[in-house]
């Protein structure tokens, strides 16, 4: 379960967020929507433990990560969490193949152990004759299903992706958000989205508004 508490962040004397609260549970799916600048990628940034809030908890499976320190953060991060970011964050010394392989990598698994489960979702995004390109011959929407490819392939208990369909074409799309909620849901783990798209957000299992105000659960309405 990830349970947000009272979570609250500010920047050069403006609150950016303020006591927001959010519980989920293993299997669930939810999206975040809201308008531009009201501060859903800072959240993301703070559930994901990039950035400190400035008061509240972060409680993943009863340990609060807000309050842990860098070593131990880092070592959430690696092992619990998924990230699909705007950025892609694709690294260009690598192949296709052992981008996805990273976290993996990461955890101390290496070769078939490794190549086998990023190669099996590297087919699963469209992109498994790709497996030896390198990130410079592929498109932007490429780039982000391996992106996907890449937060996936380690299972990780909470997934967390910022617009990540963005770049693609709406076939791929939805692709690749059926994948997500899939895998989510498959594995007992838990899914945040951020998202523009009404589309991308009804996949979800609960859609939630970000305004001043917090967070406003509006699943069957519209956005």
């Amino acid at each position: 379960m990830l349970e947000i508490n009272g979570l609250s962040r500010t920047f050069k004397g403006r609150r950016v967020l303020g006591d927001l609260a959010l519980r989920l549970h293993s299997g669930e799916y939810v999206a975040i929507v809201g308008a531009s600048g009201v501060g859903k990628s800072t959240l993301l940034n703070l559930v994901a433990g990039l950035d400190r809030p400035d008061h509240g908890s972060l409680v993943l499976d009863g340990v609060d990560y807000a309050q842990l320190d860098e070593d131990a953060l880092t070592r959430l991060r690696r092992d619990q969490l998924g990230f699909v970011f705007q950025a892609f964050h694709v690294l260009p010394h690598l192949t296709v193949l052992h981008n996805v392989a990273l976290p993996l990598w990461l955890q101390g698994v290496n070769g078939p152990a490794a190549d086998g489960p990023a190669q099996q979702l590297l087919d699963a995004v469209g992109l498994g004759e790709r497996a030896a390109s390198w990130p410079r011959e592929l498109s932007g929407g490429e780039m982000q299903r391996v992106a996907i490819a890449r937060a996936l392939v380690h299972r990780p208990r909470l997934v967390l992706a910022d617009e990540p369909t963005g770049n693609l074409d709406p076939a791929n799309g939805a692709k690749v958000l059926a994948l997500l909620a899939q895998r989510i849901r498959e594995a007992g783990a838990m899914g945040i989205l951020v998202t523009h798209s009404l589309e991308a957000a009804a996949t979800a299992d609960r859609v939630l508004r970000l305004s001043a105000s917090g967070l406003e659960d509006i699943t069957g309405q519209r956005p």
